[in-house]
């Protein structure tokens, strides 16, 4: 007898993932005192001891420890809009995460490895390799990697780097969670929230309580960011924010999940490809370097250009030659990142520059040159600044 209720590709791709990232939101990991909720993460340690028994690989990025310092500490929440007065909460709330997690995940016979990350370990090419290598390495040991943002030097970084807090490459976890599952290229990511999952608009054009779960989601578009949450009240990210991460998720090639983790059988249902929260499944798979130009890497300069370079990037999907650029901006050294701009000041592309912002300077004051190898300046001639391959058109619809 032919089967009358076939597998869905969510369900096919869920079922077969066989390595993910699980991310739990600091309302799942911490109570409303700002302690480490263990009746809520016995069921999330089960369920993800069960998955590597079934032989899946899995990371686990985890908030919560300026939650839990803020706890230990007795501070007012208000205290936490101060970033020194974060930073020093997450000092001593992360060694009491990992130490909750240690009791937790040994009665279930799972090693746990902590892995603190920064902006630079994204931004600079080779200890983002090295992050592949070492998590790769830890996977392959069976060992459970929890990765969280190391906040008490982020912000120090972020200044040795030049980044601007409106160019962070991660501001929250679910951001995070979603790189680090685009750079090891797992099958699956899933977001465990305390909501169940992206909700449709009520009658009266707001989130309403008795509205039904989105449940899948093939395309993020602006209607649908429109339905975006603020901020919750314990963590740093909102819906939006998770809505960002699955859209990195989906140019990886994978499939994403928004679902309610204080229910006991999340991951379960999750994983067996039952009805659980909000699907994001991909259709087309971005590749690993111009993911990491459009996601991971951080920006260090503009290069503007004129409408005809505008339209040759855009339509004729050609390199970006000195000729069409007008300005740069900002400081960059050859192999950085920079972002292309329109004589507006619209990004719409992101690309590896071949020159320093200096050399660049030189070309649009002086004209387009090549130099020979003993760096001489030669004849005139049409030179690439931004060569196609390294280029990535951004959606800003």
């Amino acid at each position: 007898m032919e089967n009358q209720n076939p597998e869905t590709e969510q369900q096919k791709r869920l079922r077969a993932s066989r390595r993910a990232v699980i991310k739990l939101g600091t309302g799942i990991v911490t109570g409303s005192d700002g302690h480490f909720n263990v009746a809520q993460l016995e069921p999330v340690a089960q369920g993800i001891a069960r998955l590597k028994k079934d032989g899946r690989q899995i990371v686990l990025v985890s908030s919560g420890a300026v939650g839990l310092g803020r706890g230990r500490l007795g501070l007012h929440r208000d205290r936490l809009n101060d970033m020194v007065m974060r930073q020093a909460c997450a000092a001593v709330g992360q060694s009491l995460l990992m130490h909750e997690y240690e009791k937790l995940f040994r009665a279930h016979g799972v090693d746990i490895a902590q892995v603190l990350l920064t902006e630079g370990d994204f931004v600079d090419r080779t200890r983002y390799s090295n992050l592949r290598e070492t998590m790769e390495a830890l996977l392959k040991l069976g060992v459970l990697p929890i990765v969280n943002e190391n906040d008490t030097v982020s912000t120090a970084e972020l200044d040795y780097l030049n980044i601007r807090a409106g160019e962070r490459i991660f501001s929250d976890n679910d951001r995070l969670a979603a790189l680090v599952m685009s750079h090891i290229e797992a099958d699956a990511l899933v977001l465990l929230t305390d909501v169940d999952g992206l909700m449709q608009l009520g009658p009266s054009g707001a989130i309403d309580p008795d509205a039904k779960v989105i449940p899948l989601v093939e395309e993020i578009t602006p209607e649908l960011k429109a339905l975006a949450l603020g901020p919750s009240e314990g963590g740093r990210g909102g819906m939006l924010t998770k809505l960002e991460a699955a859209e990195i998720a989906m140019q990886a090639g994978g499939v994403a999940v928004i679902t309610n983790g204080t229910k006991p059988d999340a991951l379960e249902k999750t994983f067996d490809g039952a009805p659980a929260g909000t699907v994001f499944l991909s259709k087309t798979r971005m590749a690993g370097k111009r993911r990491w130009i459009a996601y991971a890497a951080g920006v260090r300069g503009r290069v503007i250009v004129n409408a005809g370079a505008r339209e040759a990037l855009t339509e004729g999907k050609a390199s970006l030659l000195a000729s069409g650029v007008t300005g740069v901006e900002g400081e960059f050294d050859a192999a950085e990142v920079v972002s292309i701009v329109d004589a507006e000041g619209l990004e719409f592309a992101r690309g590896i520059s071949d020159y320093s912002r200096g050399d660049a300077q030189g070309m649009i004051g002086n004209g387009s040159h090549t130099r020979n190898e003993a760096g001489e300046r030669g004849n005139k001639r049409a030179t690439v600044l931004v060569k196609r391959d390294n280029i990535v058109l951004l959606d800003r619809k």
